[in-house]
């Protein structure tokens, strides 16, 4: 007889194939199987970095450092912390040192491709700020363009009183845009343009655009979040280019 896997309400017992089975069922098993053959990659890298595994003072300075950050100092706090999480201090250091190993190791797996990566993706992070005023046609975007050249209304007020989308309420206001995502007329206009310099009009989805750049965002390595978004988009590559090379069989029967 299989020994159960869970037990609920002290009596009603589920093997591992019964518990598995109720994951496939619910669509959910794909997302399981995944997260243990990421766990197996990881494992198995670590096993050939002894630079990773070896370093035990930083791997109590990550200790200290978790506990200091969640003011976990004060032993009693800690261990009312510990309590409420269901965890002993084993447990618990094992999280903790295990989180730093896979953080480790991803700054190691990505740091050679980083600078190539983030010029092939700056394309997409670098932003420009825009305001927009959208029209139905191509006479009233340049009469309300010419308003605004002449003085006779400022950009908010026609957004305000003319435009056709929500951004009216805000004074026209869009907010940053990637301008990898612009069409090429217009990208080509923006490359070109000043801050506060209104362009268009530009035919979009059918209507007529006037856009005035507000601000341009051009990314660095070192623009806040950056490079840690690009390091985990670096490891998750990684991570697929290695599950791509495993052969898993599995068998839910008892």
């Amino acid at each position: 007889m299989s020994q159960p896997f869970l037990t609920i309400n002290d009596n009603d017992s589920l093997t591992l194939s019964q518990s598995l089975q109720y994951l496939q069922n619910s669509g959910k098993l794909q997302d399981f199987l995944a997260n243990i053959l990421r766990q197996y990659v990881i494992d198995k890298e670590l096993q050939s970095r002894d630079e990773v595994n070896s370093n035990a003072a930083a791997i109590e300075q990550a200790v200290i450092n978790f506990r200091l950050e969640r003011n976990l100092s004060d032993p009693q706090a800690f261990q009312t912390w510990l309590d409420e999480n269901r965890l002993t201090y084993k447990s618990f250091h094992d999280q903790v040192s295990n989180g730093f190993k896979r953080e480790t190791l991803k700054l190691a797996v990505v740091k050679e491709n980083l600078e190539e990566y983030f010029q092939e993706r700056k394309p997409f992070l670098d932003s420009v700020v825009l305001s927009r005023i959208v029209v139905d046609d191509y006479e009233m975007a340049e009469s309300l363009k010419s308003k605004i050249a002449s003085g006779e209304g400022s950009f908010e007020a026609l957004a305000r009183e003319y435009s056709l989308t929500t951004e009216r309420r805000v004074n026209g206001m869009m907010g940053a845009v990637s301008k990898a995502t612009l069409p090429d007329t217009l990208k080509s206009t923006i490359e070109g343009a000043k801050v506060g310099q209104i362009i268009g009009p530009f035919e979009v989805e059918g209507r007529w655009c006037l856009f005035r750049i507000e601000e341009f965002i051009d990314v660095t390595l070192e623009t806040k979040g950056i490079k840690k978004q690009l390091q985990d988009e670096l490891f998750d590559r990684w991570m697929n280019e290695q599950l791509k090379t495993l052969t898993v069989k599995m068998q839910i029967g008892d």
